[in-house]
């Protein structure tokens, strides 16, 4: 069989093209530009996705001895998951960019790119599981069986159709495990560090990079109580995130955290604690894995973020969305970020989080 390996340059997608090729597939591996860096004003190896991991991807491709070729997706990128981060923060959400990217472009653009090559399979360096439920022959997505990895959350997007045809050959495996791998082959990268970055915000300005990117300059307003007073001066909206605690600037008697942004108003609320505590929780864009439906309500356990232990709670669609109403009140439910559901160790589904009560 032929697979395709999405290469990043980092060690878990080379120790995956690896693993593919000991597992006797016949492999190329791919990169995906999906940015220049000239293009963000920063030197060609400042980041993860850069030039530096092309050249390192290239480096073990040819150590394996396998095709590799880069297929440039930028103006993709560019539309898909930049321009949707900023719109995100405009309208006072919290994007997820890596989400988006594996929707958009790992596994819609790339994988429909291997199927139009004749590739059987793409395989990436994520760690999670998919296994076929021999009772139902559905495709299903499982965690990693490191937790302390597991990618699962970033990836309950993915098509339920299309999970047959994706390999996660990393998730058996410990990080420990896959660098002893890289070192064992002599791979460029072995010791390479894993981005913790936003790619193309590598140095974590946010702000800064949206007003080179858009040209606009993001006004002061009022921070504002959760009775409408108004109780100090913010700096722009888009620098909050719903949850935050640092960088307010508001003496009070307790510690303060932001509790709403209304981006049509310019304004920030700020609350205690409690004002941050929300037991339904709503989402669109949903994706459906392991179930056809939820036009019944299933229990569930939740995850608000990408590292929150998940929570019990009650799914159910209502009216087009997903509704998830927690056992016990949440805090820090930020409109863009993702939902995703388990039933054990499986992923149920998904969405984009766009309210909450």
């Amino acid at each position: 069989m032929k697979a395709m390996i999405a290469m990043s340059g980092g060690v878990d997608s080379s120790v995956a093209a690896y693993l593919m090729k000991e597992a006797g597939y016949d492999c190329a591996g791919v990169t995906m530009r999906l940015y220049r860096n000239e293009d963000l004003g920063r030197g060609a190896y400042s980041t993860c996705c850069s030039q530096k991991d092309i050249d390192d991807a290239a480096d073990v491709a040819f150590r394996l001895d396998i095709d590799y070729r880069v297929v440039d997706y930028t103006a993709d990128f560019k539309e898909a998951v930049i321009e949707k981060f900023i719109r995100t923060y405009e309208r006072g959400g919290t994007p997820n960019p890596c989400i988006d990217c594996n929707r958009h472009l790992k596994f819609d653009k790339l994988f429909s790119f291997a199927e139009e090559e004749g590739f059987d399979v793409i395989a990436t360096g994520h760690y999670a599981r998919v296994f076929c439920d021999e009772a139902s022959g559905r495709w299903l997505l499982k965690k990693a069986l490191d937790e302390r990895k597991d990618q699962s959350y970033v990836l309950y997007m993915l098509p339920p159709e299309r999970l047959k045809k994706i390999r996660f050959p990393l998730g058996e495996l410990d990080k420990d495990s896959v660098r002893s791998i890289a070192s064992e082959h002599g791979f460029v990268n072995a010791a390479k560090r894993d981005s913790q970055d936003i790619c193309f915000v590598p140095d974590g300005d946010y702000v800064r990079f949206m007003e080179d990117y858009t040209g606009k300059t993001y006004r002061e307003g009022d921070f504002i109580d959760i009775h409408g007073n108004v109780v100090g001066r913010h700096r722009g909206a888009v620098r909050y995130t719903v949850g935050q605690r640092r960088g307010l600037g508001i003496a009070a008697a307790r510690p303060l955290y932001v509790a709403a942004i209304d981006a049509e108003k310019n304004t920030v609320t700020v609350g205690f604690r409690e004002a941050l505590l929300k037991q339904t929780v709503y989402a669109e864009e949903v994706n459906l894995i392991s179930v056809d439906d939820l036009s019944e309500p299933i229990r569930v356990k939740a995850r608000l973020r990408y590292n929150q232990k998940e929570q019990p709670a009650v799914a159910v669609m209502e009216n087009g969305r997903l509704a998830v109403t927690f056992d016990e009140p949440q805090s820090g439910v930020a409109n863009g970020q993702s939902l995703v559901l388990y039933d054990g160790d499986i992923v149920v589904g998904g969405g984009t989080i766009c309210a909450s009560r």
